[in-house]
């Protein structure tokens, strides 16, 4: 192309060339800003990490540091899932029920026991494999169990509003309960032998941390979840035993071994005279031993005296926590499919009226 290198070079670029510090400027000013780019995803990493904290959010929804009604829906909505995947507790909180779906990593809630699952609306789904809920009617507390913290939710125009995070409660939360008698929060760390009683400030929603209470023989061993009874608690297995303690002070006040074949128990509850335990594991580890047992003595588990009733619900999966609402009782399980949750009554020590809900 004849007499291309006579073409003139517009004046824009010569001033540009004319200045060769200005291109090293703008180099400069790229390098400090990827410099705090990376800087900057580094403080938010460290901010989050826990001891075993693993984030279940998607990458599309805010976690949770800064909590405030900017994270409530518009709408209520819907669950999307037509069967439970692993739930671990249903219960009633006013007149509105509750179930914790924990592989699913949602919460979910209705008006009543008998709509389809997917007549359900989702209370959260923003925890990693949360396990229980309670509530004082004001406030809901849902244990975050793989993130090592508590989520407050409050009921706000018909929507559940993520309020308020109470962070570092110890290693794997597993288990709330709100006792109305002194207006507390239990809430147990299940590898760590603590106990973080909650209270709500006086006319607020604000919850807090009253004090800490400790089993020490239970630090770093796996214990699922207590049961308070009057002004007594009983914390299962862990050290291959129950164990009962003074509700205030946590001072041990009996230990009742147990054999390996029921070593890895999950919750006791006392029903129509005995207290019944479900099991998990054995010693070893294996679900081939889940069960629920029953005994009216604690001190006879020692000697393998106890009845298996688990063949009243069949059998054959994994039992988890019982509660107690309208008059019934209602059993989680999992590793079955059809048959998630369930429905029964005791009389005269007879287990009765056994019915899957899910």
């Amino acid at each position: 192309m004849a007499g291309a290198g006579n073409r003139k070079v517009p004046e824009r670029k010569k001033r540009c060339e004319d200045r060769p510090g200005k291109g090293r400027l703008r180099i400069t000013a790229l390098a400090v800003c990827l410099l705090l780019f990376v800087g900057g995803c580094f403080l938010f990493a460290r901010r989050y990490q826990g001891k075993t904290q693993v984030l279940c959010f998607s990458e599309t929804e805010p976690a949770f540091d800064q909590p405030d009604e900017a994270f409530a829906r518009s709408e209520r909505v819907r669950n999307p899932f037509s069967d439970l995947c692993v739930p671990t507790l249903v219960t009633r909180i006013a007149d509105t029920y509750f179930i914790v779906d924990c592989y699913h990593d949602q919460i979910i809630y209705s008006d009543s026991l008998d709509r389809p699952l997917q007549e359900w609306y989702v209370m959260t789904d923003q925890i990693c494999r949360g396990h229980t809920l309670a509530g004082d009617g004001q406030v809901y507390l849902a244990d975050d169990t793989e993130n090592n913290r508590i989520l407050v939710f409050e009921n706000k125009s018909g929507t559940y509003v993520h309020t308020q995070t109470l962070a570092d409660i110890g290693i794997r939360p597993h288990y709330i309960v709100y006792r109305e008698e002194d207006g507390c929060f239990y809430a147990w760390s299940s590898m760590t032998g603590e106990m973080y009683v909650l209270r709500r400030e006086q006319d607020s929603t604000r919850v807090y941390l009253s004090e800490i209470r400790t089993v020490p023989s239970l630090q770093g061993c796996y214990v699922r979840s207590f049961t308070i009874m009057g002004d007594e608690i009983y914390f299962v297995s862990g050290n291959s035993s129950v164990i009962r303690a003074d509700l205030s002070s946590f001072r041990i006040l009996e230990e009742y071994p147990v054999p390996d074949a029921i070593a890895g128990m999950i919750q006791i509850t006392w029903i129509d005279g005995y207290f019944y335990i479900t099991v998990s594991t054995d010693k070893a580890g294996s679900q081939d031993a889940a069960t629920i047992i029953r005994t009216d003595d604690l001190a006879k588990l020692a000697y393998a005296d106890y009845e298996d009733v688990y063949a009243a619900f069949i059998g054959g999966g994994t039992p988890y926590y019982i509660s107690a609402l309208d008059g019934r009782y209602y059993l989680t399980e999992h590793r079955l499919p059809g048959h998630s949750l369930w429905s029964f009554d005791s009389e005269n020590g007879e287990i009765t009226d056994v019915v899957a809900v899910y």
